[in-house]
């Protein structure tokens, strides 16, 4: 028979065991801060909004290169690069919402505040793309989810790729062929 001071004794021992916090409990990804969130979003924003110009006659087009750091945020060489295809390639795209009609005059392309994860070195930003082409008399508007991955290096920031997440969408602002 089990006299009642050990009993007490391990179901103190049991509390103690379930309440204490263990190294093989899997934590929650860390937190990522909202003001880092809003940098990556405006990296990732002007990302997007560069090929949505491209889109736009202009003859006074910018020709500066893709920026390859927007607000601390570097963007890999290898994005710089598919960036720039992507430009050209728009740049040479029929510019109107329908074959023979009104070219675009216009672009807006804008991200709702996106919702971060970090996972290790690894930051995930996944936003909606509200992207809005104007054209003679009227507009073609389109919202579409999109994930924008980071790679944190101590403080430095580094995107290092995007993709749609709307299984079948097809971006006004994305390339046909852009090497995804």
């Amino acid at each position: 028979m089990v006299r009642p001071w050990p009993r007490v004794g391990l179901a103190v021992v049991l509390a103690a065991c379930l309440l204490a916090p263990s190294s093989t409990v899997r934590r929650d990804d860390p937190v990522v801060e909202d003001y880092v969130t809003e940098q990556l979003t405006v990296a990732a924003n002007t990302y997007l909004q560069r090929r949505s110009q491209a889109l736009v006659q202009k003859h006074d087009r910018d020709p500066r290169a893709t920026p390859t750091e927007v607000q601390g945020v570097r963007i890999s060489p290898r994005l710089v690069r598919s960036q720039e295809r992507a430009v050209r390639e728009l740049e040479t795209r029929n510019r109107a919402p329908v074959a023979g009609g009104p070219a675009y005059t216009g672009a807006r392309t804008r991200l709702d505040d996106g919702h971060a994860v970090r996972s290790g070195d690894r930051i995930m930003l996944e936003a909606v793309e509200h992207t809005e082409m104007r054209y003679g008399s009227g507009k073609v508007t389109q919202s579409v989810r999109r994930r924008f991955d980071f790679r944190a290096r101590g403080e430095q920031l580094i995107m290092v790729g995007e993709r749609v997440l709307d299984p079948g969408a097809h971006p006004v602002n994305d390339p046909v062929d852009d090497g995804r």
